[in-house]
């Protein structure tokens, strides 16, 4: 089997294949972002990024400059179901840092749903992104795999270079080393979990989802208004890590 590698999108074609990935990860009622649009975007220097298995592309990124110097905003991150599990996620956003280092930005900023526990892990845990911003029902109704819910997202900051991001960069043992693990950066002053699986629960019971939705709005709003922020997310309890 083809070892996976980290690159640019070098083509129109190939941005073109990302349009396709883009659908087959969130569903045809969900417009991906138009390969015109990327090629522009990574000439003005934008990232445009995909994980590659050989010529087949199992995963994809993009990511464009922010009105501030040294902040990039981070905006897609796609995986195709059937390459879940290889941690190209996280491959692609060590990529990202490499690459956005390089080039003298050292802050990532973007939008997740924090009530999704897959995505916690991989933000929070796994990159060591923190917030102290909530943002209510960010991108109004939506489809495909985020309908059902109020499209409540976090701004997550992402410092590339704090000793917690660079002992992560650098591998389990490193990280273990620095005390960063999948628990609180520092001592927490508060604990909030979430539902271990939103999308079983929404399912099941969808009342019981929203309130989920809902209790999780207040408390993570509630903290950051007393001056808390999202310092780790403890993936065995499903729980955020405030202080």
């Amino acid at each position: 089997m083809s070892a996976i590698t980290f690159r640019e999108l070098a083509s129109i074609g190939e941005m073109k294949r990302a349009e396709d990935l883009q659908r087959a990860v969130w569903g045809q009622d969900d417009m991906p972002e138009n390969s015109d649009l990327m090629l522009a975007l990574q000439h003005e220097g934008g990232l445009i990024a995909g994980a590659f298995r050989g010529d087949e592309m199992l995963g994809f990124l993009l990511a464009f400059p922010s009105a501030l110097p040294g902040i990039q905003h981070s905006h897609r991150l796609a995986v195709l179901p059937q390459a879940r599990g290889l941690r190209l996620g996280v491959g692609l956003k060590w990529f990202q840092r490499d690459w956005c280092l390089a080039r003298g930005i050292t802050h990532v900023r973007w939008t997740y749903d924090p009530i999704r526990a897959v995505n916690a892990g991989l933000n929070v845990a796994a990159l060591g992104g923190t917030s102290d911003t909530y943002l209510n029902d960010y991108y109004g109704v939506m489809t495909g795999i985020n309908a059902g819910l109020p499209s409540d997202r976090i701004m997550l900051d992402w410092h590339l270079d704090r000793p917690e991001v660079t002992a992560r960069a650098a591998g389990p043992a490193a990280a273990s080393a620095a005390g960063s693990g999948t628990a609180a950066i520092i001592p927490p002053a508060r604990t909030v979990a979430i539902p271990r699986d939103i999308d079983a629960l929404l399912r099941s019971d969808p009342d019981a989802a929203l309130r989920a939705r809902m209790d999780l709005r207040h408390a993570l709003s509630e903290s950051f208004a007393q001056g808390l922020r999202i310092t780790g997310f403890d993936t065995a309890s499903a729980a955020y890590h405030l202080g």
